[in-house]
């Protein structure tokens, strides 16, 4: 399912316009990703929750030359689905 496809999906189940399903859309969006910049949690019960980790600095091997290289500390976003969204899916 693509962002389009998300968007008729969530027009048709909410009785919304497709453009204001995917100004809501747009809207998660842009406050997950404010949220997580700042370093908080994002917990939606029975969805899920997104938070952020720091992945530290490690040595690497380029696959072409078998030479090590330095690979930089960065952080990244987690998802761990919740109860309801895994019972759906199992």
């Amino acid at each position: 399912m693509n962002k389009s496809e998300l968007v008729d999906a969530m027009a048709s189940n909410a009785g919304l316009s497709k453009a204001d399903a995917k100004r809501a859309l747009e809207g998660f969006i842009d406050a997950t990703g404010q949220a997580l910049k700042k370093g908080d949690r994002i917990s939606l019960v029975g969805f899920g929750s997104f938070s952020v980790s720091n992945r530290a600095a490690r040595m690497g091997r380029n696959p072409q030359t078998g030479k090590e290289i330095k690979i930089a500390a960065k952080n990244v976003i987690r998802f761990k689905a919740g109860s309801d969204l895994s019972s759906k899916v199992n």
